[in-house]
């Protein structure tokens, strides 16, 4: 199954839409939970320090548009690993992986590589960035750091055209960005402004003076200087190597 398929393979219906299927936890899983939290480090994920909304752009359909909520990790200066999810909730579904880096690290990838990932400095300077609830001023040199960075977004998890469990293969995300089709729908830039009480708009207008690199390599956000030419993963049987 390629990660275009608008249709996945037929599955049953959850029984009211419960997405993904499945019983309700037991008292026993919910003890056993609750005490390995205590007895166990959980490290990487407690490394999580960040959580930021955004968007993205599946690169073979780009009309198909998704809010995204990263949990990142950071490794070092110069690379942040991210889990992605679909809301903020509890229940919130893992959708995907983005590995983010500078654009020191990214200029040492092969061009092959390169056509891969995206660029953030539209994405941030526009506003579209956003730690919900964390004052403007405190992460303003991150913002400064990430308009100068590159991400690789794989989603695997396609939620937003209802698949119930993660299906087919990975489908590679771009991000916004100023020119068509790589523009936000409007609508869902407002339904995350009432959401978190902010206004995209005016933190564009604040991070105007917010330096950036002067060259983005144009082997990211690919689409843009190729005649809108994105990518999909395909799955193929192969001979076992022995």
């Amino acid at each position: 199954m390629a990660s275009s398929d608008k249709s996945p393979s037929p599955m049953p219906v959850p029984e009211k839409k419960k997405i993904p299927p499945g019983k309700a936890m037991t008292v026993e899983q919910h003890v056993l939970d609750a005490g390995a939290e205590m007895m166990q480090s959980l490290k990487p994920v407690k490394k999580m320090n960040q959580h930021v909304c955004s968007f993205a752009l599946y690169s073979h359909d780009m009309t198909r548009q998704l809010m995204t909520h990263h949990y990142v990790t950071r490794l070092n200066q110069d690379f942040l690993q991210c889990a992605v999810y679909d809301s903020d909730h509890i229940s919130a579904h893992l959708i995907g992986v983005e590995y983010i880096v500078s654009d020191k690290v990214f200029e040492t990838l092969p061009p092959q590589e390169q056509k891969l990932w995206h660029s953030h400095a539209y994405e941030v300077k526009s506003g579209l960035w956003v730690n919900p609830r964390v004052p403007e001023m405190l992460g303003k040199s991150e913002l400064e750091n990430m308009t100068k960075t590159y991400g690789k977004f794989w989603s695997t998890w396609q939620t937003d055209r209802g698949d119930p469990l993660p299906m087919g293969a990975p489908a590679l995300m771009m991000s916004p960005q100023a020119v068509s089709p790589g523009i936000v729908k409007p609508e869902l830039v407002r339904e995350r402004d009432e959401r978190y009480n902010i206004s995209t708009e005016a933190l564009g207008v604040s991070r105007v003076e917010i330096s950036e690199s002067e060259w983005i390599n144009p082997q990211a956000d690919y689409w843009k200087q190729h005649d809108n030419k994105g990518f999909a993963i395909d799955i193929q049987p192969t001979h076992i190597k022995l």
